[in-house]
């Protein structure tokens, strides 16, 4: 039973990672999304505004490629400590 157990644990683990890494880049993308559209239509509406959404958008991809770089780090060092545990 101990058995069936922890296989099981040691498979939801990976699945786990993936779903919440997933998620994640899942949100920075409908955030620029929402932002980007946000800025198509200011522009034509207000420059002001429009020129502070659309560095608000060179910002927030700027933070995404960060996120994706520590998520990718993240990821393979757990994958490191996954399989370690293993053998």
């Amino acid at each position: 039973f101990i058995i069936l157990i922890e296989t099981i644990s040691l498979l939801i683990r990976p699945l786990a990672l993936g779903v919440h890494l997933t998620a994640n880049i899942t949100a920075g993308h409908l955030l620029i999304t929402i932002v980007s559209s946000a800025t198509l239509n200011l522009i034509h509406t207000h420059i002001t505004l429009g020129i502070l959404s659309a560095t608000l958008l060179l910002l927030l991809t700027l933070l995404e490629l960060a996120v994706a770089c520590i998520q990718a780090y993240v990821f393979v060092l757990l994958i490191i400590l996954y399989l370690q545990e293993n053998t």
